[in-house]
């Protein structure tokens, strides 16, 4: 039995290493959608299985299930001798969504850690890169109907042989993408960050033991499935249905369906996904891991004092996506699983367990990433480029408030990158950036705002993206709260305005310079009756411009009244 006092420091020490990787990671990056949107992950990984250790705090929630099932992924193809075994200073790379991933763009980093000969853990991150090919510029090909057409697909290979960069492998991937003279930096980050793990990893070993290290694993994930189980008992056994749903799969122009139904027996809950909308014809499917990680950072989001390991899964089961399109099978294309559809499964699980939390969950936030990308040529610097704006939306009001206004996504804490950088480094201007206002949903509790910007081509040609959600509902409300306003899409060209057929999906849109773009994204969902609302709370929204008068008046009639 290990002390409590060095339980905690051991844990603590594991902590370190991986925030240490995520920081290394972020400001050795090239690409601004890691260097400054910190799109990124890292963890520490079991030998046995690949079950999570610990994974920074400054990392991406999604990336929490994925890399673990990535992880073990990569160790069950060695054991099947379908990938080759590893060697001190090998470094595998992998982004195939079907093999414990995302969408493509996540690329995956895996390095063994070693001690006295053997393998004692596994180092993995998890980085968004621009672009890895596919038919539109960034790979949120909106209209996709085959994996092929969202990109090159890699699965586990050595990137890094024994310290070294293959040249034949890294030759084939830069055949592959755009801008691959750029990636260079992002990879030596990406490689980077696992070896500043290793080495700090290593410090802590030696000064602890390896043995004791291990023991202190153990119990962490024992104390973690049991933390977890306490906090189920918050919820009254029985069962918990919900629905969300999805603007479109981009190719068929009709909603898709989450149905789940939440159920607490004994000290586990089960998440039931039967009934659900089967596999879709466009990029809105998910793969499992995405699907099961939704799950696992939506408790973490409604139970957040639990620490990160795979004991914190453990009573947590996941059914009923067999035959959906929550469980995505090759060749469905899932360029929208992690970013859009991951947002919607942890909307449900919200939906659901608010009548049985109200106290620990908060209304619908705007539950999406903004995926806008933008890829064309610069004539002034003379290269190609590949821009991804990812954009924060409303947070949902929760039973102590108003919802935050421009939080990141609910998968994650990636926020957007600055304008500034952006302007620096692509050929934009950014017209306008400011909250969307009255897009909060009405209730006791407002959601928090959305944001608004637009952005203009100022020179060369380009091509425009988007992969988002909520256009055609908003974020829905909890315990009688209103929805928040949906997300809108507008290209102004040459004075004439175009929205999108499917409202928030699109690819392929040719601009011009002079052309703009404009994005307002979702506000969160209102909690509680807007009966209910404090009349000088809805005065100061008015007063500082966040709702104008009228729309105070439709929203909140009894408070207005109140007031008059």
């Amino acid at each position: 039995m290990i002390d409590p006092v060095t339980l905690a420091v051991i844990q603590a020490g594991l902590q370190q290493v991986c925030d240490e990787m995520d920081l290394t990671f972020s400001r050795a990056a090239f690409s601004p959608v890691i260097a400054e949107a910190d799109d990124r992950s890292d963890g520490i990984y079991s030998a046995d299985d690949g079950s999570l250790i610990a994974q920074g705090s400054k990392g991406l929630p999604v990336f929490v299930g994925v890399m673990q099932f990535s992880t073990r992924t990569i160790l069950d193809r060695i054991r099947q001798g379908l990938t080759a075994a590893p060697e001190p200073g090998d470094i595998y790379i992998v982004n195939d969504p079907y093999l414990g991933g995302t969408h493509l763009m996540d690329v995956r980093f895996a390095m063994p850690v070693w001690r006295d000969g053997r393998i004692y853990c596994w180092m993995s991150n998890t980085g968004h890169w621009p672009d890895t090919g596919g038919a539109v510029p960034g790979g949120f090909s909106a209209s996709a109907i085959s994996a092929e057409q969202e990109g090159l697909r890699i699965p586990p290979v050595k990137l890094f042989k024994r310290g070294v960069l293959d040249p034949e492998i890294w030759q084939i991937i830069c055949s592959n993408i755009r801008v691959s003279e750029q990636r260079i930096g992002d990879v030596k980050a990406q490689a980077s960050a696992l070896l500043v793990g290793a080495e700090r990893l290593a410090g802590l070993l030696d000064r602890y033991g390896d043995a004791t290290v291990s023991a202190a694993i153990a119990e962490m994930r024992r104390l973690a499935a049991r933390q977890m189980r306490s906090m189920i008992a918050q919820i009254p056994p029985g069962t918990y249905p919900a629905t969300a749903m999805i603007d479109s799969d981009g190719v068929v122009n009709e909603p898709l369906t989450i149905a789940l139904t939440v159920t607490r027996a004994g000290d586990g809950l089960t998440f039931d996904f039967a009934g659900s909308s089967p596999p879709c014809r466009g990029p809105m499917n998910s793969v499992r891991a995405t699907t099961l990680s939704a799950v696992y950072l939506a408790m973490r989001h409604i139970f957040p004092d639990v620490p990160i390991s795979a004991g914190a899964f453990e009573p947590l089961a996941v059914t009923g996506i067999e035959g959906t399109f929550l469980d995505a099978h090759y060749p469905r294309p899932v360029s929208g699983c992690a970013a859009e559809v991951s947002q919607r499964i942890a909307e449900a699980v919200f939906a659901a367990l608010v009548p049985a939390l109200p106290g620990l969950v908060t209304a619908a936030p705007a539950g999406t990433s903004g995926n806008f990308g933008l890829g064309g040529h610069d004539p002034d610097k003379g290269r190609d480029y590949v821009m991804y704006q990812i954009s924060g939306g409303g947070y949902g009001g929760f039973a102590g408030g108003d919802g935050i206004a421009n939080g990141c996504s609910t998968i994650g804490i990636s926020k957007a990158p600055p304008v500034e950088i952006m302007e620096q480094t692509y050929p934009v201007l950014y017209r306008h950036y400011a909250l969307h206002e009255g897009s909060g949903g009405a209730g006791q509790f407002r959601g928090g705002l959305g944001l608004d910007y637009e952005i203009e081509l100022l020179r060369g040609e380009a091509r425009a993206s988007f992969v988002m959600d909520h256009g055609r509902t908003g974020p829905p409300g909890a315990l009688g709260g209103g929805a928040g306003a949906v997300n809108r899409v507008e290209i102004i060209r040459g004075g004439s305005v175009l929205v999108p057929d499917h409202l928030s999906k699109a690819q392929d849109i040719a601009l011009s310079p002079g052309d703009r773009v404009r994005v307002r994204t979702p506000g969160g969902g209102g909690y509680g009756h807007a009966s209910r609302r404090d009349p000088a709370a809805v005065a100061q929204d008015v007063a500082l411009g966040r709702y104008s008068a009228d729309d105070a008046a439709r929203l909140w009639p009894q408070a207005d009244r109140r007031q008059g």
